[in-house]
C-alpha cells in the first residue's frame, strides 16, 4: 500500500517537472520567433 503511493508520488512529480520543462522549452521558443 506504502509502495504504491509513493510510486503515484513518484509518477505525479515527474510528470509535472516534464510539463514544466516543456512549457519552458516553447515559451523560450516563441521569445526566439519573436
Amino acid at each position: 500500500m506504502i509502495l504504491k503511493d509513493l510510486y503515484m508520488f513518484f509518477m505525479s512529480t515527474f510528470i509535472m517537472i516534464i510539463c514544466v520543462l516543456v512549457g519552458v522549452a516553447f515559451l523560450t521558443l516563441l521569445e526566439r520567433k519573436v
